[in-house]
């Protein structure tokens, strides 16, 4: 707890930041962040204006100047990403753009909340750049994102299937279809049920934006993993903002036992919008023990992308055609769930 509190102080010590802002560079749990927010303040090392956050005359005299000096950022290019959206890829943007704004609506049955969509093109270009995409069958599970729709616009990928649990994803996918000539195949699929023998081991490319309560990043990976070809890939997001380093190396561990490599770990690849029409995924403010304004639209929560090949043939640590149980909230990490209160 006090490495998180040295960062906040660190951070503030250059400029006052509103909450949206601290959250925007932090790589902690959420849970410990609010909680090192609230010590802060109980200890009178900041304060606030009811806007933005500041070091008192206590908390600057708590920061070493000299550790001030030493600035770091990533690269405004690419944004850390590694991989650019360009040339035929921003026209795919814009078509991919003007297809998903009609999309269904989060609903919080299934914690749905999707990623940016130039983060979903650049996923696809970073396949691309590996050679994970041409020709290539895809399994997906889980698709809010409309990664599918992505894919399907490149006209270089050879099939798509989608595994999801909510028809309405189903019936959106089917209007595509219908609409722009494309052939993703939807199957409605809960994660915790067996898979369907016909898709085990029939793909080259496993992509998913899981669960993130442990039973929940385990079902969802061991499931791709089990669709897999010898020799296939994995994409898959993973945050640090509600899923701790325990998680972290528990799933990197899995991926080791099933004969998997993870080749990258690209942090902040995706980002996320918090507030919709129909959720509010920031009313976890309320845990803070001073107010803060409404986030003005910074997309602070991040995932980071995970690339994994099999090495020969796939070991699942868990048979595809049993049952998993899943848990679907994890109460101390998955601060964000709105029921979590």
């Amino acid at each position: 707890m006090r490495s998180i509190e040295t960062q906040i102080l660190r951070a503030l010590a250059s400029s006052e930041k509103s909450l949206w802002e601290l959250l925007n560079t932090s790589h902690y749990l959420l849970a410990d962040l609010i909680k090192a927010l609230n010590n802060l303040y109980n200890e009178g090392l900041i304060g606030t204006d009811g806007h933005k956050i500041f070091l008192t005359e206590n908390g600057k005299a708590r920061v070493s100047s000299k550790k001030l000096e030493l600035t770091s950022e990533v690269c405004k290019r690419c944004n850390g990403r590694t991989i650019e959206v360009t040339g035929k890829f921003n026209e795919l943007l814009e078509d991919y753009r003007r297809i998903v704004k009609d999309r269904p609506k989060p609903v919080l049955n299934y914690f749905q909340g999707y990623m940016r969509e130039y983060d979903v093109v650049a996923r696809v270009s970073l396949m691309n750049y590996y050679g994970d995409l041409a020709d290539q069958d895809f399994i997906l599970i889980g698709d809010d994102d409309l990664l599918s729709v992505a894919l399907s616009l490149t006209e270089a990928v050879n099939r798509v299937v989608v595994l999801d649990i909510d028809t309405r994803i189903g019936e959106f996918i089917k209007k595509v279809n219908r609409d722009y000539g494309f052939s993703i195949e939807f199957i409605r699929y809960d994660v915790a049920d067996p898979l369907p023998k016909q898709l085990i081991g029939k793909f080259d490319v496993f992509s998913s934006e899981p669960l993130e309560t442990l039973s929940g990043l385990k079902a969802f990976i061991v499931r791709g993993v089990s669709c897999l070809k010898d020799n296939g890939v994995g994409y898959f997001g993973l945050t640090t903002a509600e899923a701790s380093l325990k998680k972290w190396i528990s799933i990197e561990r899995m991926l080791t036992r099933m004969g998997c490599v993870i080749t990258d770990i690209i942090r902040n690849f995706s980002h996320y919008d918090m507030k919709y029409e129909t959720i509010n995924y920031e009313s976890f403010v309320q845990k803070l023990m001073f107010p803060v304004d409404e986030n003005p639209g910074i997309a602070w929560y991040k995932s980071a992308l995970f690339r994994f090949e099999v090495l020969g043939k796939p070991k699942p640590t868990v048979d595809p055609e049993r049952k998993i149980k899943i848990r679907f909230f994890d109460p101390d990490e998955d601060v964000t769930y709105p029921s979590g209160m």
